[in-house]
This record gives C-alpha cells, structure tokens and sequence, in this order.
C-alpha cells in the first residue's frame, strides 16, 4: 500500500526537506484507517492515566489491515505519527497496537507488552495468516 503523494509534496521532497505537517496530512489521507486508530489510542491515552491504551479488535477489512500494517511497518510513517501525537506505538500480530507516553519506553510494562514473551503469548490460530 502506497502513500498518495501529492505533486506538491512530491516536489519538495525532489527540492530538499519537506514540512512533517505535510507528510503527516498525506499520512491521513493515504492512510485514514491506521491514522485514525492511532489518534483514537492517542487521545485516549492523553486523557487518562493509564500507562497505554491499546487497540484490540481487528480491522473490518483487509485493506484497513493493509493501511495499518504500512503505517507500523515504515520508521518514517511509524515516527512521524508517534512525533505527531506525542506517544510511543508498539505492535503486535497484525491489528493489536499500543500507545504509550515517550517516557514509558524505558519502563517495565513497555518491555513487557514488547517482550518475545508476549509476543508468542498473544498468538492464536486466527491471526496465523493475518
């Protein structure tokens, strides 16, 4: 799944730096699934308590599932959004992610949520292809 890069953006970018302000627009333009997943996390998160808040349900199609995946799946895309909303994502299988205050990324229950632990321990036969 590609971004939709506008020629404007694209331009700039063969000029030299682009604004992130823009590429996050083509983030949530391109992707508005994973966009909107994560600024639902974010904002929950950024209201409460809570150490994370996280997403557990899977996507109503494979295509949302493809829009999340890219947006997880780039250091650019996945940076941008964590910049952008001011948290820290973590992921696991193919829909569950987290998010977490910068800060958490040293702390036990971000090493925990990304162990190799909970990683095998969230598997089910349902996700094996997903």
């Amino acid at each position: 799944m590609s971004l939709d890069v506008s020629p404007k953006l694209l331009s700039e970018a063969e000029a030299g730096d682009i604004r992130e302000e823009d590429f996050v627009d083509t983030i949530r333009a391109s992707l508005p699934y994973a966009y909107g997943l994560i600024a639902g996390l974010a904002t929950e998160l950024h209201a409460g308590i809570g150490e994370f808040t996280d997403n557990q349900t899977p996507p109503p199609s494979e295509q949302e599932r493809g829009q999340l995946l890219r947006a997880l799946a780039s250091d650019a895309i996945r940076g941008s959004l964590e910049r952008h909303f001011d948290v820290t994502l973590a992921f696991q299988n193919c829909h569950r992610v987290a998010a977490f205050r910068p800060e958490a990324r040293s702390g036990s229950t971000y090493a925990r949520f990304t162990s190799t632990r909970a990683q095998v321990l969230n598997q089910s036969a349902e996700l094996r292809d997903c």
